[in-house]
């Protein structure tokens, strides 16, 4: 399995259970058999958080940060180079995309990952990066 990168829309997606939730949970069950995390930016986390606790308050949104360090996700801070805010900079100039959707493609461009998502903005990267579109 070739490394995958999840953005906010597939992690909210699968604890929203909507309708690929379960395609989302079979890539999380493949990297704990696999022993190969999937990654998640930082920023993608705080997205995360601050769209659940916003929807359905501050204990929900704790609830799933510590189900999601419970999971074989690791997460992936921006790092004091600047190579991932750097790439995300240039994705967010050249494409109408929120800045945390730019940090989960940097990420995915960075470490020559799959990008795990269902989210259009994306569509502007198709030949990019690689993505994995949920269904």
């Amino acid at each position: 399995m070739a490394a995958k990168v999840l953005d906010s829309w597939a992690l909210l997606a699968f604890y929203k259970d909507e309708q690929c939730a379960s395609e989302v949970e079979n890539l999380i069950q493949q990297a704990a058999d696999k022993g190969k995390p999937l990654l998640l930016s930082a920023v993608n986390w705080a997205e995360i958080h601050y769209s659940l606790e916003r929807a359905g308050g501050k204990a929900v949104a704790e609830r799933v940060a510590d189900q999601i360090a419970e999971l074989p996700i690791q997460i992936v801070g921006v790092g004091d180079d600047l190579k991932t805010a750097r790439i995300a900079a240039t994705f967010k100039a050249a494409h109408k995309m929120s800045l945390a959707d730019a940090f989960a493609a940097a990420l995915a461009k960075e470490k020559k990952a799959e990008l795990v998502t269902g989210d259009p903005e994306f569509r502007a990267l198709d030949g990019q990066i690689k993505i994995h579109w949920l269904r």
